[in-house]
């Protein structure tokens, strides 16, 4: 046989073996990724790639920031709203409160800790500021499971959960947010902050971002013992981690006196979130005290909580008469 062809008969061998030993590696990677532990495998975990749940109101954990001075004539205002079925909520009090005809219905009390140790320097102001700002901290402290949002509001403030609901539901709670609203009031925000959310219409923040600053929200409150009131100083807390508001329109300081209805009214194409300063505002139906007006108003809420104080227009073609429709409120 000519060497030229010997040498290609042997290269062609080589490479028959090359591919013999190559498949029975293949093969015996195989083999032993097949009959080894499960942990070499990846593993598919069906159950974890489901859609978390919807944030539902237990999902919610409210802080009500009041005192053992006002929560007797505030405990009507906290009962239109809260039920202890639905919502999470603790109320926050400066000192035990004085005996109270209370119910199994009514939110947890909770006697705030001491913040004494905390420097106050605004002329005239009230140092219960820092205890209400703490709330958030207080909240998280808590530990309690399953929540994705703490709203912090006031003892007056009157939350419609189930269109807070809806708003906090367009958001992606695991990522930091801080939503809320700015007063009515030019003058209030001018001597506050135009970007801070007013404490009294009420505020949220989701979960992730509130147990970070729960974790340096002491050492921030030293930074800023100029300041005014609580929202003020969670305000500033949050700006140094780089978050601002996130507006929502439903939310209402109420920085306004006597009739409300002009608001009412002209009310934005957004869920009632909240009122405050009720006690200084004219009852919103004719006729009834604050408290009976209020209720009459949680009437409707049950009915249709979303479409309370929203507007519609209905036309007749065939009249070619409009009728203007306002929901809730006459």
């Amino acid at each position: 046989m000519p060497a030229n062809s010997t040498a290609v008969a042997v290269a062609a061998a080589a490479t028959a073996r090359r591919r013999l030993l190559l498949l029975a590696i293949a093969g015996a990677s195989l083999l032993y990724l097949l009959l080894s532990p499960s942990s070499l495998l990846p593993v598919i975990d069906f159950a974890a790639r489901r859609p978390p749940l919807p944030t539902a109101l237990r999902h919610l954990l409210f802080g009500i920031a009041s005192s053992s001075k006002s929560l007797p004539r505030r405990l009507p205002y906290l009962r239109l709203w809260f039920h202890p079925s639905q919502i999470n909520a603790i109320v926050f009090l400066d000192a035990p409160p004085p005996p109270l005809p209370l119910s199994p219905s009514d939110p947890p009390i909770a006697v705030s800790s001491d913040s004494s140790r905390f420097p106050y320097t605004f002329p005239g102001g009230l140092r219960s500021a820092i205890r209400v700002a703490r709330i958030a901290k207080e909240l998280v402290d808590r530990d309690l499971p399953d929540i994705r949002w703490i709203v912090l509001g006031d003892d007056d403030t009157i939350f419609f959960p189930q269109n807070l609901l809806a708003t906090l539901r367009k958001y992606d709670w695991t990522k930091w947010y801080y939503v809320g609203a700015r007063s009515e009031s030019v003058g209030q925000n001018a001597k506050h902050w135009f970007g801070m959310a007013f404490g009294g219409g009420g505020f949220a923040i989701s979960y992730p971002l509130a147990r970070v600053l729960a974790k340096f929200l002491d050492s921030c409150l030293n930074r800023y013992a100029h300041l005014y009131g609580s929202d003020d100083r969670v305000y500033a807390c949050l700006v140094e981690l780089g978050v601002e508001l996130t507006y929502e329109p439903g939310f209402h300081q109420v920085d306004l006196r006597g009739n409300l209805f002009g608001l009412l009214s002209a009310h934005p194409l957004t869920p009632l979130v909240s009122l405050h300063h009720v006690d200084n505002i004219d009852p919103i139906f004719p006729g009834m005290n604050r408290s009976e007006a209020l209720k009459h108003l949680f009437e409707a809420v049950k009915v249709d909580s979303g479409r309370v104080l929203q507007q519609s227009i209905c036309y007749d073609d065939g009249s070619k008469n409009a009728l203007f429709l306002f929901h809730g409120v006459m």
